[in-house]
């Protein structure tokens, strides 16, 4: 699946500020970007509004977009509340999900597992988003999908940064081969152990990704 410009550059804006280019609470010029990429505003402006979904960066009415970066301890918990509602999915999912639910989830490791082949870390992370997905479906409980949705959207940026860590992809693929096997078994507690270890960021995890967030602990 080709990216769209307005995710390419999205992506670009996310690595620059978490590079530190762009600090917490700078102003992000439409113009300025549109030079920096040679692109017209357009995919900019659609780029900020992907931002502004996750909370990366804030619209303010007649004053402009501005970085927002979330402090360690409001980003350890927004992660903790995710491990806990993918948990919920995880379980709900475990006795609801069909034959053909499983495969595509398995379908979806494959692809998976060339990106890391290929050392592809956002190719990854575009398979892993649809992994996870799907997973929500199939827990049958529409509340549910929408709330794991929303906070999926809040935390991706940090998700995807993740996955840059030395090890985390190989890491991550094999925590999802856990997480079928369990799905596939219909264990439900084993299911939710599973992506709840997979999702939370603890620990040595923790520091980690604060390390490479530049400016997210300031």
């Amino acid at each position: 699946m080709e990216q769209k410009r307005s995710d390419i550059i999205a992506n670009q804006i996310e690595e620059l500020i978490f590079e530190g280019a762009f600090r917490d609470g700078t102003r992000l010029d439409e113009v300025q970007l549109s030079e920096r990429f040679s692109v017209s505003r357009t995919p900019v402006r659609e780029a900020l509004l992907r931002l502004a979904q996750s909370g990366l960066v804030e619209h303010l009415p007649r004053r402009g977009v501005f970085v927002r970066q979330p402090g360690p301890i409001a980003l350890m918990e927004m992660f903790e509340v995710m491990a806990e509602l993918e948990a919920s999915a995880a379980g709900f999912a475990a006795s609801r999900m069909s034959d053909a639910a499983i495969q595509e989830l398995k379908d979806v490791n494959l692809r998976c597992t060339a990106a890391v082949e290929e050392n592809d870390t956002d190719k990854y992370y575009r398979e892993n988003e649809q992994f996870h997905a799907i997973l929500y479906r199939e827990a049958g409980n529409s509340f549910l999908e929408q709330e794991c949705l929303r906070l999926q959207r809040r935390l991706q940026p940090f998700r995807r940064t993740q996955l840059r860590l030395r090890g985390r992809l190989k890491q991550s693929m094999r925590e999802h081969e856990q997480i079928v096997s369990a799905l596939e078994a219909g264990d439900a507690q084993q299911a939710a152990t599973a992506i709840r270890a997979h999702v939370a960021v603890q620990g040595e995890k923790f520091h980690h990704l604060m390390a490479s967030l530049k400016t997210a602990a300031e």
